[in-house]
């Protein structure tokens, strides 16, 4: 493919249309940002997944195609993807805002916890520059969203970072971050937020059950599902 230097409306500080093509380019690119993080190779079937509430699989296959076309992003023979400097930047920045946002819904506005990903979701892209430069002063103080994860330009994920379902049998682990996956399942989050699995929870990772993964916060015992036990990341302590 033939590759055409095009930027994203408003990565280059010009106002960033949100509607139609440019919305699920947008979309996107937040979503390899994220996927980005958990420093793995971002396959193509993983967008689609996540996206799959959000658009056919045939329009995110273009827009993603777009992306590369706008050198945003490059598409490997192996039906990976990877973000370009140009891209890093531009998915950094949709980031670090709905992150600052998530902070200041969640401590100043008290939005519920397991709420704030989806409000964050729905305002970020509307985001004025002037309230942008409030919300940020305001959040002066958070190098994490609500869930943990990193600012950008703030902080980063930690590297000894691990999921508990890697960690070892009778081991500590340490919540550090909820996965932005689980973002996406409202009921995932309230089950999470209802259970006290939250950044900073201290657990001791059990043996499992025929029906799911075991953990242990304080004297209660907790069965999660592989799916869920997949959404928590953090350090293991022996």
């Amino acid at each position: 493919m033939t590759l055409r230097i095009m930027h994203l409306s408003g990565f280059d500080g010009t106002n960033i249309n949100h509607n139609g093509t440019d919305g699920l380019e947008r979309t996107c690119l937040e979503v390899i940002a994220v996927l980005s993080e958990r420093r793995e190779p971002v396959a193509i079937p993983q967008i689609v997944h996540w996206m799959r509430a959000r658009a056919l699989a045939p329009s995110v296959v273009l827009a993603l195609q777009r992306l590369e076309q706008k050198r945003l992003i490059l598409c490997s023979d192996a039906n990976t993807v990877h973000l370009t400097d140009e891209g890093e930047v531009a998915g950094a920045q949709i980031l670090r805002r709905r992150r600052l946002l998530e902070r200041f819904l969640s401590d100043t506005l008290k939005v519920p916890w397991h709420e704030v990903y989806r409000e964050a979701k729905h305002l970020e892209p509307i985001l004025s520059p002037v309230m942008e430069a409030r919300i940020e002063a305001l959040t002066a103080q958070a190098t994490t969203c609500p869930y943990g994860n990193p600012i950008p330009g703030r902080s980063d994920v930690h590297p000894d970072e691990q999921l508990l379902i890697t960690a070892p049998v009778d081991s500590w682990f340490v919540i550090s971050r909820i996965d932005e996956e689980a973002g996406e399942d409202s009921c995932a989050l309230q089950f999470l937020w209802t259970r006290g699995l939250r950044s900073g929870t201290p657990l001791i990772r059990r043996p499992d059950t025929h029906d799911g993964m075991v953990v242990q916060r304080a004297d209660r015992r907790i069965v999660l599902s592989r799916r869920i036990a997949r959404f928590l990341w953090g350090r293991s302590k022996l």
